[in-house]
């Protein structure tokens, strides 16, 4: 399972979770910070990536496309890196759940708020 990372989430992440998500990519490494949502989507779908992204586009485009490629949304707002890395962390199960799941398509995170 390798993810794919979007320009709107750190390129360090790609490092700080390489020993659970071995072979993961950021957009800017492979060139793909300016490319269309469409080209990432369809890279990510033929180099058999998970999408790493807090837009909708990627969802939008799974639910219009299906998939692969699968979508991990990051519904969290702003934040430091740190915090993205330890919601991946957290729910490494879910996000193996959704990579072997034939039927979906996309898993939307959360970062529990103060109350939670």
């Amino acid at each position: 399972m390798k993810l794919l990372f979007d320009q709107n989430v750190s390129p360090s992440l790609v490092g700080h979770l390489s020993d659970v998500f071995p072979g993961s990519a950021h957009v800017f490494g492979l060139n793909l910070s300016k490319a269309s949502d469409v080209t990432i989507w369809l890279y990510a779908r033929d180099n058999d990536f998970l999408l790493v992204s807090k837009d909708a586009d990627f969802v939008e485009l799974t639910m219009l496309r299906g998939f692969p490629p699968k979508v991990l949304w990051l519904r969290i707002g702003n934040c430091v890196t740190h915090d993205i890395e330890l919601l991946i962390r957290a729910n490494y199960a879910a996000i193996e759940d959704l990579s072997n799941d034939p039927e979906r398509g996309v898993l939307a995170l959360f970062r529990k708020g103060p109350s939670n």
